[in-house]
């Protein structure tokens, strides 16, 4: 998928699904680096927060924004997936007092390359937010064209509140 990053064409590794397709399986860690498969955060249906970089200001306003939301939400689990480190996202999570958003590392790549939204060249993830039920279906997706906009958040919150 072609998309871009400051106005420079960058692309990911191919095609991320759309609506009504099945989410694919992947493998990430959570904080105390153990891996965590999709099928194990599904237990009721997911947001998927993904951003390139959590120590960049876009990327921390996203994160901070779906923080908010957690408890408003108890039917939705909440993630947010990085290429960072397990200590980068703890530290940054302990620098932003952000509590309620459950981070997961990608730094082995598992879930950017299984859902194609790794962007190989810059070795990070393309901006996006998914909601997956239970059944690992995509009912809503945004993929960000430009890698430094925020995602729009009324969108994929009107349709959290769809579904409870």
């Amino acid at each position: 998928m072609d998309l871009t990053f400051k106005g420079e064409a960058v692309s990911t590794v191919g095609e991320p699904v759309i609506v009504g397709d099945q989410f694919p399986d992947f493998v990430v860690k959570n904080k105390d680096g153990k891996n965590v498969k999709l099928k194990e955060l599904l237990d009721k249906p997911l947001l998927i927060s993904v951003v390139p970089d959590i120590n960049t200001s876009v990327c921390s306003l996203q994160t901070k924004r779906f923080n908010t939301e957690v408890d408003g939400h108890s039917e939705i689990n909440f993630v947010t997936i990085s290429t960072n480190t397990i200590e980068q996202q703890s530290k940054w999570c302990a620098a932003e007092d952000v509590e309620n958003m459950q981070m997961l590392s990608d730094v082995d790549k598992d879930f950017g390359r299984n859902s194609n939204l790794l962007i190989p060249t810059m070795g990070i993830l393309a901006r996006s937010v998914w909601v997956v039920d239970v059944n690992k279906q995509v009912i809503y997706s945004e993929i960000m064209n430009e890698q430094t906009d925020e995602p729009t958040y009324d969108k994929v919150l009107d349709q959290l509140d769809q579904m409870s």
